[in-house]
């Protein structure tokens, strides 16, 4: 723990542990949220009153250290921090007023500025930061605020003239029931119906309402459908073999630790992510950004969508894979309802927080491609050992069936789901969408050291989809490849 006759003055920037997204001490429960958020729950042993927010709960952060506090509230404080660190909460009830519980041994001080959304949100609250004579010399600082309605994010951006830490944290009291801090995606704020009404558009499920629905501008979904069903399929040539399939093939754009989808707005938010596809995504990535950006590490490039990956690392190198096929099909025994993804659709599978051991048959495999295949196992038995003249190989397939109206939901799954039992698409999903699936080939055969993802171990593999394809060019797919049941390369001939 952190004392005061260790830090009589504030460290020299040099020997600040710059440990980003890492939560310390064993009383702090760590687990990894959906693509890469990092999630520490309170101590059980901290007071408990209504409001109270740990400052440990976070969702995600930049910059911060936790450690046992001296607060006589006792449990764990965040610590470390600096100008430009911040923290955040998701899912969050705010009140009219906002309390925190801060310590500081600097005498510049600063102050927290409390944003929703985003850590250049709008501003709700700044607390000021001056020195309580200690860095476990606690304080209580309360503001008023205008009280926004419904769940929040909200986002404590550390501000400071200078460079050093300035500020410790112990909670927050936001005047309203605190949340829980498991993983906020792991339940939407608000589930779409169960039964899809004639009265709804196209006749697919109403809009769900709340943070994190992205419901879909009908009037420019009805556009390219129309579009697409106007479109006639061009006759079958060269005998294809009868499988729904087209592909884009792409490799490795850029590697960097944000995450559009989970994190937008947070740039170094996430773990590591390896991006495919439109070479400009970052954390300020939108729907105008992808198609208005021509580069890609993807063809054909009427495809501009960006699809991520968390870094796989060997030995602490990370090992970028030497190829992705971003397979578009079909599972349905009737492809011929499938549509095009409309402008902007968003999709993950696979869950970052997912941290249990894989031995061999398990479920969510790295798997070894080529002749000998594998030879044996990691010490830990969770990856697989490959002969020298087979590499490490993994495969994501994203859900076939869709709400028909969000383009994207809280925890970025519950828009979209699999078929009925009879193979169709139904219920709180009736449209029929491509069955997107990555294959991805490393250039490695594997140790028995075995390997780390950045989001923990092999069973946290995931993907990110956000699309941004040319509207014609992956109608035409669509309809020549898919609905006609015939096999397409890239080009998207048979």
């Amino acid at each position: 723990m952190r004392t005061d006759s260790q830090h009589v003055a504030p460290p020299h920037p040099r020997t600040r542990r710059r440990v980003t997204r890492t939560v310390l001490g064993a009383a702090v429960v760590v687990a990894l949220g959906g693509s890469g958020v990092y999630i520490a729950t309170a101590n059980a042993a901290e007071t408990v009153v209504p409001g109270r927010l740990q400052a440990e709960a976070f969702s995600a952060q930049s910059g911060a250290q936790t450690e046992n506090t001296g607060d006589k509230d006792g449990g764990k404080n965040v610590g470390w921090l600096k100008n430009s660190d911040w923290l955040r909460y998701d899912n969050v009830t705010i009140g009219s007023t906002i309390t925190a519980r801060i310590a500081s041994d600097n005498a510049a001080g600063g102050s927290i500025d409390l944003r929703l959304g985003s850590n250049t949100g709008a501003l709700l609250a700044s607390i000021p930061v001056e020195k309580t004579g200690g860095w476990q010399k606690w304080v209580t600082k309360t503001v008023t605020v205008k009280p926004p309605a419904g769940k929040q994010n909200l986002v404590a951006v550390m501000k400071s003239k200078q460079s050093a830490d300035f500020v410790n944290i112990n909670w927050f009291t936001l005047g309203a029931a605190a949340p829980s801090p498991a993983n906020p995606t792991s339940t939407p704020a608000t589930s779409a119906p169960a039964t899809t009404p004639t009265s709804s558009p196209a006749g697919t499920t109403p809009p769900a309402t709340g943070a994190g629905w992205v419901t879909m501008d009908q009037a420019k979904w009805q556009a390219q459908l129309a579009a697409f069903n106007a479109m006639t399929p061009k006759p079958i040539t060269n005998n294809p073999v009868r499988v729904s399939e087209f592909n884009a093939s792409c490799t490795v754009s850029h590697a960097k630790a944000d995450d559009p989808i989970v994190l937008p707005g947070l740039p170094g938010g996430s773990h590591m992510h390896s991006f495919l596809g439109n070479d400009s995504t970052d954390a300020y990535t939108t729907t105008e950004t992808l198609l208005k950006n021509a580069g890609s590490s993807c063809k054909p490039l009427q495809d501009r969508s960006a699809y991520w990956i968390p870094t796989l690392y060997e030995n602490g190198k990370a090992i970028e894979p030497h190829g992705v096929t971003v397979y578009y099909g079909s599972r349905l025994p009737d492809p011929t309802k499938t549509v095009p993804f409309p402008q902007g659709f968003r999709m993950i599978v696979g869950d970052a927080k997912r941290q249990v051991d894989t031995p061999k048959g398990a479920p969510g495999q790295f798997w070894c491609a080529g002749a000998g295949g594998e030879v044996g196992r990691s010490a830990d038995g969770n990856w697989p050992v490959c002969a020298k003249t087979a590499e490490l190989t993994f495969q994501l397939t994203f859900p076939d069936c869709w709400d028909g109206v969000h383009l994207d939901s809280p925890d970025h799954k519950s828009h979209v789901g699999p078929a009925d039992g009879s193979g169709k698409c139904s219920g709180r999903f009736p449209v029929a969408i491509p069955s997107l699936s990555f294959v991805i080939g490393y250039p490695t055969s594997g140790t028995s050291a075995g390997f780390k993802l950045s989001s923990g171990n092999a069973s946290s593999m995931h993907g990110d989809a956000f699309f941004a394809w040319d509207d014609a060019a992956l109608g035409h797919r669509v309809k020549d490849c898919i609905v006609q049941k015939a096999k397409c390369n890239t080009d998207g001939n048979f």
